[in-house]
């Protein structure tokens, strides 16, 4: 088993060393950005590859588009939970476990985390193929556009193994202060996935014409290849972070420490997601343009994700190590740091997007009444993207501390205000799309202050000791 006298040679380990030093003692906002940087550049790539695919299958037409985005906030929930969820309590054992300078139990952990991916990927295949008719459905799928969810979503499904094993692995490095490796596992499938979903979805060249079903094969496949790639990555000699092959390793204490954080977190990420199934659910009601305008509008939220992640990412590396070396007091200062600029940038995207609705939606439709929903969305939800910045900032230093009680709390009130009273607004109360998008506004101020105050009052001494 690797030991840190034997590591501290290797050029990888070398770095990581010098990170850690920045971590603990260097400024906070210049380490967390370029800590960040490299995952925020490859991720925003990412994700506009991900727009490009709804253009591309917005030529399909409403049905296929409305199909799509009924299976979007499914996927999503997988991806959130295995990177922000699970993925989560993996970065903050790691980071916790290499601060306090133990190298061999990080390396265990990623050896644990690699099982745990290979479980959690098998229990969502199946349940999407068992279940995902009835979800669709209930989310408003009817006829052309419910067979479009369901093309889409059992081909995508099918590799979700896939999905989890390179969320965990990158997790792991992240953790360790590694985000280069896993930023450029990344940009290397974009420009594999980016040709590879038209040519499927068309049938360009020598492939076949295969529609919505295309756009989900060229994602499971770029999945196939990330998951290899970082394997040999792990088991090679320039890795900070090696992943062991030794079934003694994996472990129920290790196991444990993982979902001790990453469980709670998965809660969370559940209850997010959860609402915004439910609210796509609300939003069908009003029919197919509603949902499509609201799918492509709820899309640029998503859009905040690569920038809210890496700094996330960041902040749970920096806090985690800081919080294993006893430094609780600057790990408490990197969180609010990196908070509030998250909340600046997300902002100032919002502003535009409300003033300027229509420069995102006519990308993808034309369709009236696709744009007007769409338009109501942004004008109503869009000015508090900042507050729902700050407060996703703060779950993933909470994650980083392994304290995620409050973020979870948070999220619950979100789910109720946005999801419950949304539907009440709806169905009891006759409300339209303003009062529901409303609701959701309102969710998202109620859990980010939930989630400032517990850090501001309690913050993260030992035994609960308050630290103001």
């Amino acid at each position: 088993m690797t030991t840190l006298t034997s590591q501290s040679s290797s050029p990888g380990n070398q770095a990581t060393t010098i990170k850690q030093s920045a971590m603990l003692g260097g400024p906070i906002l210049p380490t967390l950005l370029k800590l960040a940087l490299p995952t925020v550049v490859v991720l925003v790539v990412q994700t506009l590859v991900g727009v490009a695919e709804t253009y591309f299958v917005s030529f399909l037409g409403t049905e296929a588009l409305a199909g799509v985005s009924l299976v979007f906030p499914v996927f999503m929930l997988m991806q959130m939970m295995s990177n922000g969820g699970i993925g989560g309590g993996v970065a903050s054992s790691i980071a916790r476990a290499m601060g306090a300078g133990k190298v061999a139990e990080a390396e265990a952990l990623a050896l644990n985390a690699l099982a745990l991916a290979i479980v959690f990927g098998v229990i969502f295949a199946g349940a999407e193929w068992l279940f995902g008719e009835a979800v669709y459905g209930l989310l408003g799928g009817r006829a052309g556009a419910l067979g479009a969810a369901l093309a889409y979503g059992h081909v995508i499904f099918s590799g979700a193994v896939f999905v989890w094993i390179v969320s965990l692995l990158a997790a792991a490095l992240r953790g360790a202060g590694n985000t280069v490796a896993p930023a450029a596992v990344i940009l290397l499938g974009v420009f594999v996935l980016l040709p590879l979903s038209p040519a499927l979805i068309f049938g360009w060249g020598p492939f076949p014409r295969l529609g919505v079903m295309g756009a989900g094969l060229a994602v499971v496949f770029y999945y196939l290849v990330a998951a290899i790639v970082l394997i040999a990555y792990m088991r090679s000699a320039r890795t900070s972070l090696h992943l062991p092959f030794d079934a003694r390793l994996i472990k129920r204490r290790l196991l444990g420490d993982i979902l001790r954080v990453g469980g709670l977190s998965a809660i969370g990420t559940i209850q997010a997601n959860l609402t915004v199934v439910l609210v796509t659910g609300a939003v069908g009601l009003f029919g197919t343009d509603a949902i499509a305008g609201y799918g492509i509008a709820s899309r640029l939220d998503y859009i905040q994700i690569p920038l809210l992640f890496a700094l996330g990412s960041a902040a749970l590396t920096m806090v985690g190590v800081n919080i294993g070396a006893g430094q609780v007091t600057r790990a408490e200062r990197i969180a609010w740091v990196a908070a509030f600029f998250a909340a600046g940038v997300t902002g100032i995207l919002g502003l535009f997007m409300a003033l300027f609705p229509h420069a995102w939606l006519t990308m993808f439709s034309t369709n009236a009444e696709v744009l007007a929903a769409g338009s109501l969305y942004f004008r109503t939800v869009a000015p508090f993207y900042g507050i729902s910045g700050l407060g996703m900032l703060l779950y993933f230093a909470g994650q980083g501390a392994g304290r995620v009680m409050w973020p979870v709390l948070g999220g619950t009130v979100r789910l109720f205000i946005a999801a419950g009273i949304g539907w009440i607004i709806v169905v009891d109360l006759s409300g339209g799309l303003r009062e529901l998008f409303m609701a959701g506004a309102a969710g998202s101020i109620v859990s980010a202050a939930i989630v400032a105050g517990a850090l501001w009052l309690r913050g993260w001494s030992p035994a609960g000791q308050v630290s103001k």
